[in-house]
């Protein structure tokens, strides 16, 4: 079959067999593809660092005729998420940008609205200021995904939330004073107009902002209930964020 090329983020890579790498690639072409990099331990001119979680890539590609698994034949790096600090903090959130990503993605499934996200909000988690492109990645996530409830409504009257507003596990929506469940979380005025803003600035026009870990926690954490109730599980990376200090 024809040599396949496209854009693509490295989502995920591991060891297979001796010198193999079994790698994930979220691609601009054909959405989420896996495959096996053969010799990828040993051969640096084909593959180098390029393999590394997030770098971004130009990728060539072979599809097997009855095999799950396509025949990864080269990478080319684009740019590396190693080219810039890398501490801890960042380190986690770009493995949430990883773990989301290959979670809620179906493969071979083009959107190249999520991969426009991706490769924006991968350019701007810097050292040091990873909560605005994390709460903005989050966010559109959730939208593009097709996730998001209506912010401005209580999801059980339907009444517009001018006053508090109220989030459950349990429940996908924002909902009033009065409808709010037992055990419900508020989320605050400035963190639903903070989403509001988000919506309509792209995440450059955002980015230099540098806010602390407890701007917009309510609104994050109520992204990931969302996220976690679709995809049926806990998200490792998510546990790791909240544990975070700063």
């Amino acid at each position: 079959m024809p040599l396949k090329d496209s854009e693509a983020v490295v989502l995920r890579s591991y060891p297979l067999r001796e010198a193999d790498l079994l790698v994930t690639f979220f691609t601009r072409a054909e959405g989420k593809v896996r495959g096996v990099a053969r010799a990828a331990k040993k051969s640096k001119r084909r593959f180098g660092g390029a393999l590394e979680p997030l770098t971004c890539v130009r990728v060539y590609w072979e599809d097997r005729e009855r095999q799950e698994l396509a025949r990864i034949d080269g990478c080319e790096v684009l740019e590396s998420p190693l080219a810039t600090a890398v501490d801890y903090p960042r380190a986690v959130a770009l493995g949430h940008v990883a773990e989301l990503l290959d979670e809620l993605l179906p493969d071979r499934e083009a959107n190249d609205a999520v991969f426009r996200l991706t490769v924006s909000v991968l350019r701007n988690l810097r050292a040091g200021a990873i909560w605005v492109p994390l709460t903005y990645f989050e966010l559109w996530l959730t939208r593009l995904a097709g996730f998001l409830p209506e912010l401005s409504s209580c999801a059980v009257c339907g009444s517009a939330l001018n006053g508090r507003a109220f989030y459950h596990a349990l429940v996908d929506g924002l909902m009033c004073q009065r409808d709010k469940r037992l055990a419900s979380s508020e989320m605050s005025r400035e963190s639903r107009a903070l989403a509001a803003e988000m919506f309509r600035s792209p995440l450059e026009a955002m980015a230099q902002q540098v806010w602390p870990k407890s701007k917009a926690a309510d609104l994050r954490k109520f992204l990931v209930q969302i996220l976690e109730r679709h995809i049926e599980k806990k998200l490792v990376t998510a546990s790791m964020l909240e544990k975070l200090s700063s």
